[in-house]
């Protein structure tokens, strides 16, 4: 009988997602850290937004022990408040898209689009992004009986949450080794 073992651990250098392809831009300022893709004086002279232009949503965050970001705000009034905002024109939209017309659906859409950017970042920034290593175990004949022999078969990195069925680990096993599969922490 072969069994499948799953060690996922913390991904200890992950890449930062804003590294990636991403639709949105992040304007952040934090007096401690760098975050985000662009500082103020990169968007305008004055600092602001033309935001008739963009569709924007607040990014709010926390720190304590610790930095998290949201586009909704925490409830601690210490140690949070707004960093910046996450934008995108709608020029660009429209054009990434094949848009002539952004109606209130498709802006919604856009935003859920950003919320997940935001979502992935804050994954990046408080550690939960995984790596795995599957082992096969399997019993060999020996003289003296049966023993264990465990070999590493896979392994990868940079996945965003725990859950190995919802952050993409699953698709890199059938349906054998998903069946027999015993997963570690």
């Amino acid at each position: 009988m072969t069994r499948y073992i799953l060690n996922i651990e913390q991904d200890e250098y992950p890449e930062s997602p804003r590294e990636w392809d991403n639709l949105g831009t992040m304007y952040c300022e934090h007096r401690r850290y760098t975050l985000g893709d662009k500082k103020a004086e990169d968007i305008r002279d004055d600092g602001k937004l033309p935001f008739k232009d963009y569709i924007i949503l607040p990014l709010y965050g926390y720190d304590h022990g610790g930095l998290s970001i949201s586009t909704t705000g925490f409830s601690c009034p210490w140690d949070s408040g707004q960093l910046g905002y996450i934008y995108v024109s709608k020029e660009k939209v429209r054009k990434e898209y094949s848009w002539k017309v952004l109606t209130k659906a498709r802006v919604n859409k856009i935003k859920e689009y950003l919320r997940g950017e935001v979502k992935t970042y804050d994954q990046y920034l408080t550690g939960n992004v995984y790596n795995f290593v599957l082992e096969k175990v399997s019993m060999i004949a020996t003289g003296d009986g049966e023993e264990e022999l465990t070999e590493e078969i896979d392994s990868c990195c940079g996945f965003y949450g725990s859950d190995p069925f919802k952050n993409g680990m699953s698709d890199y096993f059938d349906a054998e080794i998903l069946a027999n599969m015993q997963v570690k922490y």
